[in-house]
């Protein structure tokens, strides 16, 4: 078992308006989320997130603390949303599995236990995409499907930005302490999301695409309402948003993506919208 973490320190909005393109990528873009018998994960100093990828195949997968957190357990003073983007998966918590399919998540709480992963078949791995904040209270592990999720259809197919919105784990189907997670899924024929742009100072937020065609790719859009800037991404990777920036796409086809917040508040729709019109 491999485990990578890598830390990120956070940047100033007059700062960015100045890099290039490779150092906006080196900044911002999570290339490599998703690797064979491998946690990637990287450590973001915007409102301490830690956004991650496991792909168990040969073996099982502990979730263990990197240095940075000096910690015991990974959830010691943290809780964890995670997300099944492949094959069927076990997520161990403790004593308990949790079976998770395709698209199902799972909310673990702040605790000291492990929480180790599995894949069902070694030729079709589990996916686990996993994000994690600090938390102040114990607050119980929960397995998550869309089912449970509060939904929301917007867009529509004329304006190219038909989809709908799965908020999964949220302070109304989780009792997350300041973690927020869902899933966004691109009708065919739509492929811009987050339209119109926002920005919340309150909260910063990390992008995880998938579903994406190997011949395709995402452009992804960054940067404050008057000096935005882009990425262009591929499938499985994820980029971080700062408070400050806008958080918006538009691909060469439908696609899906996480979104996962953390902050000040946990108010989904706290949000400062930016006219379509004003953006530069």
């Amino acid at each position: 078992m491999r485990i990578n973490c890598e830390v990120r320190q956070a940047s100033s909005n007059v700062d960015a308006k100045h890099y290039d393109t490779e150092r906006i990528r080196k900044e911002y873009l999570i290339e490599k989320v998703m690797a064979p018998d491998e946690i990637n994960m990287v450590y973001s100093m915007f409102d301490r997130i830690i956004t991650g990828g496991a792909v168990p195949v040969k073996e099982e997968l502990i979730l263990s603390a990197p240095e940075i957190l000096r910690a015991e357990y990974f959830t010691q003073r943290r809780e964890v949303g995670i997300i099944n983007v492949g094959g069927p998966g076990i997520v161990k918590v403790g004593d308990e599995d949790y079976h998770l399919d395709y698209k199902e998540a799972i909310y673990v709480g702040r605790g000291d236990r492990h929480v180790i992963f599995k894949s069902d078949d070694p030729a079709a791995p589990a996916h686990f995409y996993f994000c994690s904040a600090l938390a102040h209270r114990e607050t119980g592990v929960k397995k998550v499907t869309k089912k449970d999720a509060v939904v929301m259809h917007l867009g529509s197919l004329e304006e190219s930005n038909e989809r709908t919105i799965n908020r999964l784990l949220v302070k109304e189907v989780v009792p997350c302490c300041q973690l927020q997670m869902g899933m966004t899924e691109l009708a065919p024929g739509s492929t811009w999301n987050t339209m119109p742009a926002h920005t919340h100072d309150r909260r910063m937020e990390v992008y995880f695409y998938f579903e994406v065609p190997d011949d395709a790719a995402v452009c992804h859009f960054m940067g404050e309402p008057q000096e935005t800037r882009h990425i262009w991404m591929h499938n499985e990777q994820s980029v971080i948003s700062p408070q400050w920036s806008i958080h918006s796409a538009c691909a060469t086809r439908n696609y899906t993506f996480i979104w996962a917040m953390c902050g000040e508040n946990d108010d989904y729709n706290d949000m400062d919208w930016c006219d379509t019109k004003d953006l530069k």
